[in-house]
């Protein structure tokens, strides 16, 4: 008696079902765009929840890293905006470096305002005052005391002048200006305290000099505050870490929650530098108002522009940024599965 073959299992097939058909041109495309697309944008979402549960979990701490962060960030540009007031101190640094033109003896009033208005026009100067010869004998009598004397005088020996007020406080513009004014007709002489405006120009740069080399110090601080917090985040997810990359997970999956918990450190230290300097400078105020008036001066310090505050705000992300992906970067082939 042979014995009988059985044959191996074969897969079910409903009664009546019509064959599938499978056409050998049409490839597998996979998930649509939209699909995949909706896949990427939950994972971003994820990933922020993540990142602002975990950071509501520690309060203190995430507050404390974000104001170290916010008066790294407020030192340097409360010191520009600063620097910006003093530089509308007394009007305008400009009235400093004022060139004289001095006139022949025989200007007349209308020739010399006529000409003024003729300076006020050209592209590098600002405004252009004409001072009569008239004018000009009061204002010294006044200032010099010597009014008795001067009126001793058979003539006024003072001519007019004009006063012009260029655009830039700069030497080498300065000097082009003085040098073309100087070649007008009845312009006996053109003079300017170049030295005054040198030390001037020397004092502004040494500012923002000193600005520009803080701003680089305090970045770099910034950058290892942040790196050195999400580097703790590391530490304290490493086991979790280690078993995402063991079930496949990706670098990008990996390093996308702490780049999103950097920029929301950036972005909380920078709201809170944006209310450090509207106050700082707000609480200044008074005092600097309180000293202008001894001086009979209306000056007072500017606010921070709503620009400047913004581009706070953008520049404390992107550091946060930066440094999340600097401290995720140094840690991330540390991190396979062991």
């Amino acid at each position: 008696m042979s014995a009988t073959r059985i044959p191996p299992p074969q897969p079910a097939q409903r009664v009546g079902a019509a064959p599938k058909k499978v056409d050998p041109k049409i490839p597998d495309e996979g998930p649509d765009f939209r699909t995949q697309f909706h896949a990427w944008v939950e994972s971003h979402r994820a990933s922020i929840v993540d990142s602002l549960r975990r950071l509501g979990r520690q309060p203190i701490g995430s507050f404390f890293t974000c104001l170290v962060m916010a008066v790294a960030l407020s030192l340097p540009m409360g010191l520009s905006l600063l620097l910006n007031n003093v530089e509308r101190l007394g009007g305008s640094w400009q009235r400093a470096a004022q060139i004289s033109l001095f006139m022949q003896l025989d200007v007349k009033d209308a020739a010399g305002q006529a000409l003024s208005k003729q300076i006020e026009g050209m592209p590098d100067v600002a405004s252009a005052e004409w001072i009569s010869r008239e004018q000009a004998l009061a204002e010294f009598q006044q200032q010099s005391g010597l009014g008795q004397a001067l009126k001793e005088l058979p003539d006024n020996p003072l001519p007019g002048v004009v006063l012009v007020t260029p655009q830039e406080v700069d030497k080498p513009t300065l000097e082009a200006l003085r040098q073309r004014l100087s070649e007008l007709p009845k312009v006996e002489q053109a003079q300017v305290d170049l030295l005054w405006v040198e030390r001037l120009s020397a004092i502004l740069k040494l500012g923002e000099r000193f600005v520009f080399g803080l701003t680089l110090l305090l970045v770099m601080a910034l950058l290892l505050v942040i790196g050195n917090t999400i580097r703790l985040h590391i530490e304290n997810r490493r086991t979790e870490i280690e078993v995402i990359k063991l079930v496949g997970g990706t670098d990008s999956y990996v390093r996308r929650p702490f780049l999103y918990m950097g920029a929301l450190y950036g972005f909380g230290a920078g709201l809170l530098a944006w209310l450090v300097l509207a106050y700082g400078l707000n609480w200044l105020n008074g005092a600097v108002v309180n000293l202008a008036g001894l001086y009979g001066s209306n000056f007072a310090l500017d606010g921070v522009p709503a620009g400047d505050g913004f581009s706070l705000v953008i520049g404390a992300v992107l550091l946060g940024y930066i440094g999340a992906w600097l401290a995720v970067a140094r840690h991330l082939r540390e991190l396979a599965p062991r």
